[in-house]
């Protein structure tokens, strides 16, 4: 429980002397986002995946769903656990939030990790259009049709069943209206112009099937962002730590050792 009273939900592994690893998930998800990434993960990263605030099984708060109030959150729940500094990863609308904490908290982001994650929203049309037609009229209970096709379109390759269940079961928790505070936060989000504040080394990853964001987007990032390196996956789609789990987890691991170096 945060000083605030909001109530986040984690798993942790690894070695308590390891590198701080958190692991942020996107918009309606929650630690079960990087379910199938965590058993990959080396013991000399000390990985945490909190659920945040409005999602899963995380308190649900009225209000404070735009990515500063998530990394003020962050900052507690690294407080809470005594981590002075951590390697935020961020996954998909996850990438808003560790950019933030990267900019606020630059003395406690030892690296930067962004997973299919975008440079803005404000020139996507297939998101406004998204937002406009589906997530602004939401209404509760939310359409589990709606949360299914929102999920399986962020994949070009399979990811299993079971998981992918999980997931849709996990959206679900999610009032319709944390939803659409979370999307319109996530529009209104100016922090690109931010991004040459970051000066903690940066991994970018992304799918070249990723069905949202185009290379030319992920470029932008990279040119913004000082020193950062792309990672290409060939036929890899939105959300890649879905499909390639095994990879996205060796890639981290070794992202973490150069930097630790």
């Amino acid at each position: 429980e945060l000083p605030n009273q909001v109530k986040l939900p984690y798993v942790e592994q690894g070695d308590s002397s390891g590198v701080p690893v958190v692991l942020l998930h996107a918009i309606a998800d929650s630690w079960r986002s990087f379910e199938r990434v965590l058993p990959h993960l080396p013991d000399f990263i000390h990985a945490f995946a909190p659920t945040q605030r409005g999602h899963g099984d995380a308190s649900h708060p009225a209000e404070g769903y735009r990515p500063q109030d998530f990394a003020a959150d962050l900052a507690a729940f690294m407080d809470a656990l005594h981590l002075d500094a951590a390697v935020i990863t961020g996954g998909s609308s996850g990438g808003f939030v560790a950019r933030r904490f990267a900019i606020d908290h630059p003395e406690r982001t030892l690296g930067l990790v962004l997973l299919g994650s975008p440079a803005t929203l404000r020139n996507k049309p297939a998101v406004l259009e998204f937002w406009n037609s589906i997530i602004s009229k939401l209404t509760d209970p939310v359409d589990p049709g709606i949360v299914r096709e929102f999920a399986e379109s962020t994949l070009a390759q399979p990811a299993p069943q079971e998981f992918i269940e999980t997931m849709v079961k996990e959206n679900l928790k999610v009032p319709a209206q944390v939803w659409r505070a979370t999307f319109e936060g996530l529009l209104e989000d100016d922090s690109f112009a931010e991004l040459n504040k970051i000066n903690a080394p940066t991994l970018i990853v992304w799918g070249d099937q990723d069905a949202f964001l185009p290379r030319g987007d992920q470029e932008t990032l990279v040119a913004a962002i000082a020193g950062s390196r792309l990672v290409v996956y060939p036929g890899a789609g939105h959300a890649v730590y879905w499909e390639e789990p095994d990879r996205i987890a060796s890639d981290l691991a070794a992202f973490i050792e150069e930097i630790a170096k």
